[in-house]
């Protein structure tokens, strides 16, 4: 793991959302941001690079950009974009209506599997005008029952991307991608107790052979793989915003020692817990 340069840590926003709109909004030295929230970003134009964690996209016109909390998120110099920046945190999403949660699972639990999707003009003519909603929403003086509107609204444009998400998709087998779906749900309940793709098979009524090959067919990546993921992405959460100690986590994840813990978090970061929290703190400064 390397330092990073620039690192800046998202501030925290009043009722955990916020929507802009920004014009020719332009980076001109390299910036990198730590988020503590879901993020999407809706490019109308621009130009420029950003990689996210360890991958570079090109930043340009009728695009969109998902981004989950805990992913670095790093602007080259001279990025420059026209369009809509939306960010949001669990306890915001909880005012959604549930129905919409499955949408939230699919693009959001695996990011780096839908972190850029391109829009056809279509799409991105009727995702415009819930932006703009939103943003005019997110304006308004407040009012008793502002956050449910906006929750609504932030309802509407994820069923809308997980519908453009799902059209662009290769999968053919709608059933395959329903017990994906269903998959990625149990991971997100069920990983801070099981790390076992045989429990997560028996849950779905398959075998775990052939969980395994659905996942690769859905996100080239493994059960194993998305599960452990998962599991590392909670694991830098708890050791970047609390200070409970290793021992604590560990025992939260369900590792049976802090050593456990240690040798999985080191095998699959190539640095151990306390050297990761030590590192963060330095260039959090």
């Amino acid at each position: 793991m390397q330092l990073v340069p620039n690192l800046v840590i998202e501030k925290e926003i009043k009722d955990s959302f916020s929507i802009q709109f920004f014009t020719d909004k332009e980076y001109k030295r390299s910036s990198t941001y730590r988020l503590i929230y879901n993020r999407i970003l809706l490019i109308d134009s621009g130009v420029g690079q950003v990689k996210i964690d360890d991958n570079i996209f090109k930043i340009s016109s009728s695009k969109l950009f998902l981004m989950a909390k805990g992913q670095l998120i790093h602007f080259k110099e001279n990025v420059r974009f026209t369009g809509y920046e939306l960010s949001f945190g669990d306890c915001f999403w909880e005012k959604a209506p549930a129905s919409a949660n499955n949408c939230k699972a699919v693009l959001f639990n695996n990011a780096s599997a839908n972190q850029i999707i391109p829009l056809i003009d279509k799409d991105y003519t009727e995702l415009i005008p819930v932006f703009k909603f939103l943003t005019e929403e997110f304006k308004r003086e407040e009012y008793i029952n502002k956050i449910d509107v906006m929750a609504a609204y932030l309802k509407i444009i994820m069923i809308k991307i997980a519908n453009v998400n799902d059209s662009l998709a290769k999968k053919d087998n709608r059933y395959e991608n329903e017990l994906y779906v269903k998959f990625l749900e149990l991971i997100s309940k069920h990983h801070k107790t099981s790390r076992e793709v045989k429990m997560y098979a028996g849950l779905l009524g398959i075998t775990a052979r052939k969980l395994t090959d659905l996942s690769k067919r859905c996100s080239n990546s493994g059960a194993k793989e998305l599960i452990n993921a998962w599991v590392m992405a909670e694991a830098k959460r708890c050791l970047q915003f609390s200070s409970d100690p290793v021992k604590e986590i560990a025992f939260e994840l369900n590792f049976e020692t802090a050593d456990q813990f240690s040798h999985f978090f080191k095998k699959n970061a190539k640095i151990s817990p306390h050297e990761y929290r030590k590192l963060f703190l330095a260039i959090g400064v």
